[in-house]
Parts: C-alpha cells; structure tokens; sequence
C-alpha cells in the first residue's frame, strides 16, 4: 500500500483537481470564437521550467522552446542530449595501453559543456558522420485540461528519457480543454508528427550544390535537422497523453505518406486515460483511488467531449469500442504498456495490450506494485525509486527499437 504521507497528499490532490475542474467548467470555452480556435497550451497558475538552450550541468541535456503552428497555441519542447567527450573512447584506448593507472578524478567529472566542436557533430560534416539521434515524441498528461509540455514535473521526466534513451525528445504542447475540445488535442499531435517530418524532409533538400543552402533556411529546425534520424521515432504518451499517442499512431498506420520519412517503431502507453461504459473490475474496484478517482476523470472527459459527443464508449475514451474504425490492430506496432496497481483506469489498458498480442503485436505490460495514476510523471513521485525504475524499463524495452543494428539490448 502506499505511504501515509501519499495517502494524506492524494486527499488534497483530489480536492484541488476537483475544484479546478469545475472552475474550467464553470468558465467554459470563452465567448470569443477566434480565442477558442488558437486555444491555451498552459495554465498561468501551474509552476514551469524554463527552457535552457545550452547543456546542464545536472544532467547533460539541452532544451528550449518553438511555437510551431501560427494559427493555434500549439507548441513543443525539444530536448537534446549531450554527446560523449569527442575521441574519449580513443584517449581511454591510448591511455590504457600505455599506462593502466586509471584517469584522475577530476578530469573525469568534468561536464562536457560544448556540443558541435566536431565534425562528428557538425552540421557540415557528411550525413554518415553526423551524430543521428532516434526522436521521441512525448505527450504529457493531466487530463486534457491541465499540464504542459514545459511542467516542472513533465520538464524533468522528458529530461530523464532523453539521457535514458540518449535520444532527442519533443513534448508536445498540445490545446487544453476546454478552450479546445475534441480532436483538438490529437490534431495537434498530428501536426506535430507532420512538422517533424516536414524538418527531415528540409535538411535532406536545403544543401544544393556546393554546400550552398538555398531551400527553407529560415524554417529548419537545427537540432532536429542535423541530428534526428525520422526512421526511428517513439511515441510516448502519460495518462491521458496515451490516447493521444495511440491516435497518432493509428493515422500514421493508416496512411504512412503524409508523414514520410517518419517512421513509427515503437510506442509506450503510460496508464492510459481509457474508459468505457461498462465498468470493468478494476474500475469497481478502485473508484475512489489516489489522486484520480472516477467521478473526477469522468468530469474531465466532459470537458474534453462536447456535450453533443460525450460517450464513455467514444473512440478517444475506448480503444475496443465497437465501430471505432482505423487500420486493423495487427498492423499497430510494438506497444508498451505501464500500469500502477492502485490504478482504477488499469483493467483497460490490460486488455488492450492483450488484443495486441493476439494479433502478434509485441505488447508486453510493466505493472508497478504499490503505485498509483501517473506515478512516474507527477512532480511529487518523480525521486521515488518506482518511478526511476520505469523510465529506466521503458528505456531498456525502447532500444530494442531504436538502436542500431547490431546494437540490440536484449533482457
């Protein structure tokens, strides 16, 4: 069971989500049609992060900001990893074979604080020589009314992933309901995906003749551009973050063309925000669990679904409601799932998994004992070892699909 202190701080939790759920309702989606349409992607009142364009010291990866879509709020956090020293392995080669008295300390502590001295790492430098990093595309949660791609606690998770997974992560800061009801939030997932591989398609068209850069140079994106490989790509959504990345995948399963190079190998369902009519038993079970109980999640699909559209069995809330359409499951690929045992929304995502693998779909489940509803992503858990131990399981699963050949973790 969780910790008193969890169990007093969930109480509070509750009343705070609660209340702020129906103050969004009670404000609804503002008069102005045009406010509504660009939507809000953060609340004033929720504690950011800054953006750090440069390398931390704390963790080795670099971050900042871009408003990618001019006609909406829709924006994304890239963040990128440091590279290894330049030639430390060679150093370390010639340093062992000439004198095996190890390095002293402070010369291996000191932070790598450059990042494209080299002609490893430079733009410049031939594509096979570049530092080419899979890209995951992450969606946080919060129950599509609150949270934000620049959260202290979403800032944080995205950081560990992308040092985890040494790969370049954008969190998407998608339009917040209610402003932005249904499909906003999973258009703009779309939209996301598109830009990304809109960048890949600039970087291979930009060097015409002589290194000369005559195509789009005012709208490529430089880290994407120089070092996102768009053949690896991961969708990782939190909560309700999952139901958006499933979305996106299935419209990339459905027509790969428009998003052309990306290819999606992979994608990781963190407890997802799944419901139905039919309460499973989980769902009876654990009703008033931590943090997020039912009656909460329901208002939050609320504000989510116009009232015309509200249906537990919706095909954003139920991922096995009949008629929901799209490519068939067989086609989806490699899903992972992660659930927490005092989870009411656990049973369906279960399920989900299970209808995967029995098409073959590589779709195995991590269930974390003594957890509960965003366990690994909320501010308040993030230093716990459970929610340590799932990013390092989700990076573990993810290099199966992301690593160069030959390069495979196994486990």
């Amino acid at each position: 069971m969780p910790s008193v202190g969890v169990k007093i701080y969930s109480v509070f939790f509750k009343l705070w989500l609660r209340h702020r759920l129906q103050s969004l309702a009670a404000a609804g989606g503002g008069p102005d049609p045009a406010a509504a349409a660009f939507g809000v992607s953060c609340r004033p009142d929720e504690a950011t992060a800054p953006a750090n364009p440069a390398l931390s010291a704390a963790d080795g990866v670099a971050s900042k900001d871009l408003h990618i879509d001019p006609n909406s709020s829709l924006s994304v956090r890239i963040f990128l990893p440091a590279p290894p020293p330049p030639q430390a392995h060679l150093l370390a080669h010639s340093r062992r074979a000439s004198d095996p008295t190890p390095a002293p300390a402070s010369n291996a502590a000191a932070p790598y604080r450059g990042y494209l001295p080299h002609a490893v790492s430079s733009p410049r430098a031939p594509a096979s020589a570049r530092r080419r990093l899979p890209i995951v595309v992450q969606f946080h949660g919060g129950g599509f009314a609150t949270g934000s791609s620049s959260a202290t606690a979403n800032d944080a998770f995205c950081r560990r992933v992308s040092k985890l997974c040494d790969a370049i992560v954008v969190a998407v800061g998608y339009r917040l309901a209610p402003e932005s009801r249904y499909p906003a939030a999973f258009e703009d997932g779309v939209k996301v995906l598109k830009w990304i591989a809109k960048q890949a398609n600039l970087a291979m068209m930009s060097k015409v003749g002589g290194g000369v850069d005559t195509f789009g140079a005012s709208t490529v994106e430089p880290w994407i551009a120089a070092h996102g490989d768009p053949a690896r790509c991961v969708l990782l959504g939190a909560s309700c973050g999952a139901n958006i990345a499933d979305y996106v995948t299935r419209k990339v399963v459905e027509d790969s063309k428009p998003f052309d190079p990306i290819k999606v190998v992979a994608q990781v369902l963190m407890y997802p925000f799944f419901i139905g009519s039919v309460p499973t038993h989980s769902e009876i079970r654990l009703a008033n669990s931590y943090f997020y109980d039912k009656s909460t999640c329901i208002l939050a699909w609320r504000l989510f679904l116009s009232e015309k559209e509200f249906n537990l069995d919706h095909p954003a809330a139920n991922p096995l409601a009949l008629g929901r359409g799209g490519p068939p499951l067989k086609c989806m690929p490699p899903t992972l799932t992660v659930i927490a045992e005092h989870d009411w929304m656990r049973d369906r995502a279960i399920a989900y998994s299970e209808e995967l693998r029995k098409v073959n779909v590589d779709s195995p489940v991590l269930d974390y004992k003594d957890t509960v509803h965003e366990f690994a992503t909320l501010d308040v858990f993030l230093k716990t070892p459970q929610a340590q131990a799932c990013a390092e399981d989700i990076a573990i699963w993810m290099k199966k699909y992301i690593s160069l050949r030959g390069h495979e973790f196994s486990y």
